[in-house]
């Protein structure tokens, strides 16, 4: 039986999610950014928390673990980045280690950019990736901690997945991700047609999330830094992949 995963929003444009396993009963949080919601979404379902999978450091990603921790006794498991401050961490996970979730398995991908810590989780049988801030729908996030070709080989590896995984995202951007991705191709079919199914899930309160990975690849024009035609549309014939995005990330940053 394959994983059941909630989605839920927390704090103001933060997704919770809920990854479960009915095997065994086991339930993992993806990030904590507030214990409320996810303590509300685990007694809706009737599960027990017995992890929670932390990607980076930032606060509102772990403002909820110690609550959390408290009152479940759960598992933290956190980048194996010890110089920043996360709660009650019982394991530390690098590059390539798999993570156990009852039956199920995470495996880990080091994506350093956003900050220097940032993993991502995943889950391979489920054709489900967790990428918090680095990887957004039509978007990608700041870089605070790295550097650009850094944030562009995380990115990299995000796009190496299969096109049949669904991807999950830290924050509810899209709408603000499409205005401005736009703005450097505003003749791209696939993205025309994700700004119009946007502005229908928001119209009716629905999220965004979760996307396809193939149709990310397509519309996402921070994936494509590395299209000539990308580059000629900035301006920047022949520039290689990191070049052209970080053109596209100061651009976005100044939108």
């Amino acid at each position: 039986m394959t994983a059941e995963i909630r989605l839920f929003t927390c704090l103001t444009d933060n997704f919770g999610y809920l990854v479960h396993d009915p095997a065994t009963k086991a339930t993992a949080s993806i990030d904590a950014p507030e214990a409320g919601p996810i303590i509300a979404a685990l007694e809706r379902e009737g599960w027990n928390l017995t992890d929670i999978l932390i990607t980076h450091h930032h606060h509102d990603h772990v403002g909820g673990v110690a609550e959390l921790k408290q009152k479940y006794g759960c598992r933290v498991v956190a980048p194996h980045d010890k110089t920043t401050a996360i709660a009650d961490v019982d394991l530390r996970a690098a590059n390539g280690d798999v993570i156990k979730v009852g039956s199920l398995l995470a495996r880990v991908l080091e994506t350093p950019g956003h900050t220097l810590d940032h993993i991502s989780y995943v889950f391979d049988g489920e054709k489900a990736v967790f990428a918090a801030d680095t990887l957004f729908s039509i978007g990608c996030g700041r870089v605070f901690e790295g550097n650009y070709p850094m944030m562009w080989d995380s990115l990299l590896k995000l796009r190496a997945l299969p096109d049949d995984f669904r991807l999950y995202c830290g924050h509810e951007y899209t709408a603000a991700n499409v205005k401005f991705a736009l703005t450097v191709e505003s003749d791209n079919p696939v993205l025309k047609a994700r700004a119009e199914e946007v502005t229908r899930l928001r119209a009716a309160n629905k999220p965004t999330i979760p996307t396809l990975l193939g149709e990310e690849k397509k519309a996402n024009v921070f994936l494509r830094a590395d299209d000539p035609a990308v580059a000629a549309k900035l301006h920047m014939k022949g520039a290689d992949g990191a070049q052209v995005f970080g053109e596209l990330r100061e651009r976005k940053n100044k939108s």
